[in-house]
């Protein structure tokens, strides 16, 4: 995050920002992710390429970010003869929100632990002026 706090809290956000804000996800990312959602079925590297309009080794990088993330799912398909291939789906996205509200809350705990560090460490100073 390269905006302050106070800066990102003054800009008008949408959810989709979360997927930035949280995970540090890119547009691409964001735009493979949502051709995802409005597929009616899963899909594979490939065709998530051609709707998203990128090399297949660029929409790839993508997949995997979002993957990683937890956003999307992988499946392995299995061919009769032998050989499989992958498709990927979103993760339900109450599952989602459920994992952002943990790591949201984990954030705040440790911004208020370091807050109180803070304040020990820059009101320690005053006290032993005082006591002086």
């Amino acid at each position: 995050m390269s905006d302050s706090m106070s800066e990102q809290l003054q800009r008008d956000m949408e959810c989709e920002g979360l997927l930035e804000c949280f995970h540090g996800l890119k547009q691409l990312d964001k735009d493979c992710y949502r051709a995802m959602v409005s597929a009616e079925e899963a899909l594979t590297i490939d065709e998530v390429a051609e709707r998203v309009d990128r090399e297949r080794s660029t929409a790839y990088r993508a997949v995997q970010r979002l993957l990683n993330a937890g956003f999307i799912q992988k499946e392995q398909i299995n061919y009769d003869h032998g050989g499989y291939y992958h498709v990927y789906s979103p993760t339900d996205p109450s599952q989602i929100a459920d994992d952002m509200q943990r790591m949201l809350n984990d954030w705040y705990a440790k911004m208020g632990q370091l807050i109180g560090e803070f304040e020990e460490k820059y009101d320690e100073p005053e006290r032993v002026a005082v006591e002086s």
